[in-house]
């Protein structure tokens, strides 16, 4: 199984989806060990000062004035946490806790948060033994970090609250860490708060979005390349020369990509030849790189937003080692990261918007040049493809509620202390469901091109286009016929697009698609 080491720097994206998705192992390096021994002794010399230091010997928040004996300060992080555990509603998914509990480990790493070695040690304990805390959709507002979310993470670092075991059990937490021989935490000054504090779910829901919007976006210039082939469209306007004089790089990959898919293609340069030729193609069709390579550099800007934040430590107050000093300080406000979350779900849902007028137009017989109604094989008896063309209206109409920023809003916390949140979190979270629905409209379009291709028969398609088909049939997806039970079809095209079944039998003609 692979492992990832985490030191005081240097973790990847590619870390936190092998953790996050892969199950991969965790090791603390050396390094890290000896730098988190060394911050937490300048977190117990300060403790043993009279003066107060917020978060060591203080209260939180509103609370901080209130200076905390050494009798209380365990309490004082057993209670913070116990308190900030108030998340409600449905639990969100494995892969989203496991990614923040292990970018929280990352910053704890870093030596910034004064958290104890062996408080490490136990957060990969859990981690490796497949234990993952409940965790409920609400209770973030994406400043001072996802509290509640972190925090319902570090009840069960101490042997409360309840967590689902590797079989996908849930039992209370203090029965997992019994059965796997991991000793519940003792918090000590700073702890508590050290592990709730931070921008982790966000970023790890981030990261996951950018690696699956990516493939995405390589399989929408695909399906895009199939659907101006199922309707006799021309190649011309993919030329490179057209696309270097607007140097936008996103725009000049997703033609390339189209290109590529198309080479070889008998069904293009077609549209002179009717009784009413087509000087040129629809916008759907003409502007898919345009738009296409529009979201693409936003998923760049977005990746540049998250290695930044993948390289911060995060937590308030923070320990500088030169000088020995722990400060407070703002950095856990969630503004960055959350607007480009939010970007990406504007992005997103235009992708998903032009999809879904080119799959319409595949199937208006008014529009798809020579093709039968709505797909359909004997049309009127037959109703084709009809209503999977509503089902991916419903989801682009959803996308672009989902579209609207969640980041333009704030409200006040904390007896007005946290008087502006960034609402990170809840742009992460309608951003899956964003990715999602694009991955089940993309899907669509498949699902009609390929028919629609397969229906211009005396043509042949490009090389590339009859391995997507053939790859879509291998998978259990049927081609053209009398109507039929869609819903399998559908789910069935849409994992072949979600795992990338589709890119690979491409790229075995094309070579690496961007």
């Amino acid at each position: 199984m692979h492992t990832v080491v985490v030191g005081t720097s240097g973790t990847t994206a590619e870390d936190v989806i092998a953790v996050a998705r892969g199950n991969a192992r965790i090791e603390l390096s050396g390094d890290a060990l000896s730098t988190l021994a060394a911050a937490r002794a300048i977190v117990d010399a300060l403790a043993a000062k009279p003066e107060p230091v917020y978060g060591v010997s203080t209260g939180f928040g509103a609370l901080a004035t209130r200076h905390i004996g050494h009798d209380l300060r365990t309490q004082l992080q057993r209670n913070i946490v116990r308190s900030h555990a108030a998340g409600m509603g449905p639990r969100v998914e494995r892969e989203v806790v496991r990614a923040l509990m292990f970018l929280r480990l990352k910053t704890v790493a870093s030596g910034h948060t004064g958290v104890r070695p062996g408080v490490a040690q136990t957060m990969v304990d859990v981690l490796n033994a497949g234990i993952t805390p409940v965790v409920h959709e609400y209770g973030s507002l994406g400043c001072s970090g996802d509290l509640a979310p972190l925090s319902h993470c570090a009840l069960t670092l101490m042997g409360e609250g309840d967590a689902e075991g590797p079989d996908g059990t849930v039992r209370p937490a203090g029965e997992l860490l019994a059965a796997h021989g991991i000793e519940p935490v003792e918090l000590h000054e700073k702890e508590g708060l050290a592990l709730l504090n931070g921008t982790d779910g966000m970023l790890g829901m981030l990261l996951m979005a950018l690696a699956d919007l990516r493939r995405l976006y390589t399989s929408a210039d695909i399906t895009a390349a199939l659907t101006l082939e199922g309707l006799l469209g021309t190649d011309k306007v993919l030329a490179p020369e057209l696309h270097a004089i607007r140097p936008h790089p996103g725009q000049a990959a997703s033609a390339a990509n189209m290109a590529a898919v198309l080479k070889g293609s008998e069904l293009t340069g077609h549209f002179q030849e009717e009784e009413a030729p087509r000087v040129q193609d629809a916008y759907s069709v003409r502007c898919a790189p345009q738009v296409a390579g529009a979201g693409r550099d936003t998923i760049a800007h977005a990746a540049l937003v998250a290695d930044r934040e993948l390289a911060a430590a995060i937590d308030n107050p923070v320990v500088l080692p030169e000088g020995g000093r722990v400060e407070s300080n703002g950095n856990f406000h969630g503004a960055p990261v959350a607007y480009v979350l939010d970007f990406l779900a504007i992005a997103a849902a235009d992708l998903g918007s032009i999809a879904e007028r080119r799959t319409d137009r595949l199937l208006d017989k008014n529009r798809s040049h020579g093709l039968p109604p709505f797909l359909a094989d004997d049309a009127g008896v037959d109703s084709g493809l009809m209503i999977a063309q509503y089902t991916q209206a419903a989801l682009v109409s959803e996308m672009k509620r989902l579209a609207v920023p969640a980041s333009a809003d704030s409200i006040p916390s904390s007896a007005m202390q946290e008087d502006h949140v960034s609402m990170g979190w809840s742009a992460a979270r309608k951003l899956r469901t964003a990715v999602d629905n694009l991955a089940r409209i993309v899907a669509v379009e498949l699902y009609a091109a390929t028919r629609a291709i397969e229906l211009r028969r005396g043509l042949t398609p490009a090389p590339a286009s009859r391995a997507a088909i053939e790859a879509l049939r291998a998978a259990g997806v049927d081609g053209p016929g009398p109507d039929r039970f869609l819903a399998p079809d559908l789910a069935a095209a849409e994992a072949f697009v979600r795992d990338g079944r589709l890119i690979e039998a491409v790229e075995r003609v094309t070579g690496p698609l961007a």
